[in-house]
């Protein structure tokens, strides 16, 4: 079993999450159609480490999670506010 180390939750099975993509800049929101189109709805594939969007299905729970899409490893979890702290929001 995979264990995902939830930031409000604490260590929970990996079923109970759902991955919702990178953490990327938003365009501003006068940028052009084609800024939009690529922030909604193009990802870059990388290969390693990757800041991602989580989500705790059971308590409708949003954080951030770094993993490595090598080896699927979690890296590092935060809460947003302290992801924001951090000044990388």
């Amino acid at each position: 079993m995979k264990i995902m180390p939830c930031p409000l939750n604490g260590p929970r099975n990996i079923t109970e999450f759902i991955c919702q993509g990178p953490v990327k800049a938003m365009p501003a929101p006068q940028a052009p159609a084609e800024a939009w189109a690529d922030y909604a709805f193009f990802e870059d594939n990388f290969a390693g480490p990757v800041v991602e969007w989580w989500f705790h299905i059971p308590t409708a729970y949003w954080f951030i999670a770094e993993r490595d899409t090598m080896t699927d490893e979690i890296i590092q979890t935060w809460t947003v506010d302290a992801f924001r702290g951090e000044g990388r929001l």
